[in-house]
């Protein structure tokens, strides 16, 4: 490889031969270059005087992140970090590689390379064999870098080109959490800090390693790494030697981190501190939440603790309120069924259920709808067990079982409260339902859920529970049975015909299979860390309790004759709106079947 200047201006050459930026415009950005030096240099200038305890060692900043900053745009879009570290990785001959946290190997980074050394040469170890070390790097340019990495590790060095900013932040949260749970394992005992806030401020990874409380920065890593990830849960679950860390994104758990033995009680004691968990209680499983700030938003965390045979395990759920707080359009409702729900639920009394598995999206869908409902003229009251995501929008009270207070209870108190709309967490026993349709009698508008697979499902499971049959066909306005399928990533989705085994297995006649000629997947990109996926929309199956069908429910018909008159009056079942999502070029084929199993429906 020839000798190669690797600046700023050289860059700037490149991008102009290249076509990707104007042939007139190289010169003022030559200019913005060197403004923009002195402006860096004034601050190193000042981090250099700062000899006090917030000194900082700013790296050099590279020819990418100069050029970055200008926001420039070319044919095919921004110019940001990582389609000019494309392009620096394409005009090397190296392969370029977007760095995904979740696959990065910690325990190889951190025994094949000192801190220092991958921040001075911002190199970073991604893969390894026998004779062979993969490694990321910033400058393709730099002989040094892969001398002093042949010395070091004695094997051939192969490299990858990967921005700084990805490698800088690997390295940053990589060494950090490992030092702080190797730290805490010296100490082996659990963190001393009792007191707390209802709000938990998590620090910035400056503040996390100016302190030497180790226990409390390896919490603070791994809470802003997974919520980085677009993790729902994070899952600590003790082993016979360590714990394994997995993350919940989009559905799916991944492996990320493992956390040596003597290391997890006082992990899952600052876990229990943060939430208001009793710390001495580890027979019985305990719940509890923490406030937050991340990405300038409060978050809510859900932590509940089970005690299994090598500890305790903890599960941590993310409420964020972007997500969970959406808008009615945003939940993947197609036209007709968005306009049965919204009929639904504009109505001033009755029953609406809302059915399927945990994990579902059956809160959020109640969420956006008291959204869509809350206003200064009504009055709207939920009971949940816990509260979901505490909010302002509306009234909220926790059963609790413990004193006695359950979802009975809290009901007959609400309707003491004036409410006109009341959301319950879960139809769970026959005082709950008997609370609930009296409530839908006496002019209220009263959701809930339950856990049924289908929605016709539902209404039989209030009938196992003792609801009469002449109350159920009067008060119930409609069952929504729902599932959450993950989107095709639209950075990396290219066109992709069925397979005859594929419109096979999913049970699509001969003639609908034009339909589905515009299906697409999801090749692995950089957004969804070569997934495929990124997002998920939901998937519903809608029972309108018509008068004909109210009749039925009121003569006592089995839940098939029943499903199938739902069928003779418009219902579809979830298999075929998933398909739906599939034809549209929202989900996969896999997807659909993952998602909605061998049942055709």
């Amino acid at each position: 490889m020839a000798a190669v200047s690797f600046t700023a201006e050289w860059l700037l050459a490149v991008l102009e031969r290249r076509g990707l930026i104007p042939n007139d415009s190289r010169r003022d950005l030559e200019i913005k270059l060197r403004e923009q030096r002195v402006r860096v240099a004034a601050v190193h200038a000042r981090e250099q005087g700062d000899t006090g305890a917030n000194a900082t060692s700013r790296y050099t900043v590279s020819p990418v992140e100069l050029l970055a900053s200008f926001a420039l745009t070319g044919p095919t879009g921004e110019l940001n970090d990582d389609t000019l570290t494309m392009v620096v990785a394409d005009e090397s001959g190296l392969p370029y590689h977007k760095l995904d946290p979740l696959t990065l190997d910690m325990q190889l980074i951190v025994s094949t390379l000192s801190r220092p050394f991958a921040l001075r040469h911002v190199v970073l170890p991604i893969a390894a064999t026998a004779t062979e070390l993969t490694v990321a790097v910033e400058n393709p340019f730099d002989a040094e870098v892969v001398e002093n990495l042949t010395r070091i590790v004695k094997k051939s060095i192969v490299r990858v080109v990967s921005s700084k900013r990805d490698i800088v932040k690997a390295i940053t949260e990589i060494y950090g959490f490992r030092k702080s749970v190797e730290s805490a394992a010296k100490e082996s005992r659990s963190d001393p800090i009792a007191d707390f806030e209802q709000l938990v401020r998590l620090r910035t990874v400056g503040e996390i390693e100016a302190t030497d409380q180790h226990v409390v920065n390896a919490v603070d890593f791994l809470l802003r790494y997974a919520f980085d990830q677009r993790a729902s849960d994070i899952h600590i679950e003790p082993k016979k030697s360590d714990a394994q860390v997995r993350l919940r994104i989009d559905g799916v758990l991944h492996a990320t981190h493992k956390i040596p033995k003597q290391v997890v009680p006082a992990i899952v004691s600052r876990i229990k501190t943060m939430s208001r968990m009793d710390i001495a209680e580890k027979r019985r499983p305990q719940d509890g939440r923490i406030k937050t700030v991340m990405a300038e938003r409060e978050v809510e965390l859900r932590v509940s603790t089970l005690p299994v045979a090598f500890g305790e395990k903890v599960v941590i759920r993310i409420f964020d309120p972007e997500v969970l707080l959406q808008d009615l359009p945003a939940l993947g409702f197609d036209p007709d069924d968005l306009a049965m729900f919204q009929r639904w639920i504009a109505r001033p009394h009755g029953l609406l259920l809302i059915t399927g598995p945990t994990g579902s999206g059956k809160t959020t869908t109640l969420y956006a709808a008291l959204k869509a409902l809350s206003d200064d003229t009504v009055n709207v009251t939920t009971v949940e067990d816990p509260i979901e995501m505490v909010t302002d929008r509306f009234n909220q009270t926790a059963a609790q079982a413990k004193i006695g207070f359950d979802f009975a209870d809290a009901m007959r108190s609400i309707l003491r409260q004036d409410p006109d709309i009341i959301m319950v967490g879960e139809i769970r026993d026959k005082a709950t339902a008997d609370m609930a349709i009296q409530a839908a009698l006496t002019g209220h508008l009263v959701m809930s859920t339950l856990h049924t697979n289908d929605s016709v499902g539902a209404v039989t499971r209030l009938l196992d529970l003792g609801v009469p049959k002449f109350l159920l066909s009067t008060t119930l306005v409609g069952v929504m049975a729902q599932r959450l399928v993950r989107r095709i990533c639209k950075d990396c989705a290219v066109e992709a015909q069925l397979s005859a085994d594929q419109l096979m297995a999913l049970g699509i006649p001969i003639e609908e299979q034009a339909r589905f000629s515009g299906t697409r997947a999801g090749m692995g990109c950089t957004t969804c860390r070569g997934t495929g996926y990124f997002g998920r929309v939901g998937i519903f199956e809608m029972l309108d309790i018509t008068p004909g069908f109210g009749a039925a429910l009121n003569d006592g018909e089995t839940e098939d004759r029943m499903r199938t008159l739902a069928f003779k009056q418009g219902m579809r079942a979830l298999r075929p709106c998933a398909l739906d999502r599939l034809a549209q070029g929202v989900t996969t084929a896999e997807e659909v079947v993952r998602v909605t199993g061998a049942d055709l429906g």
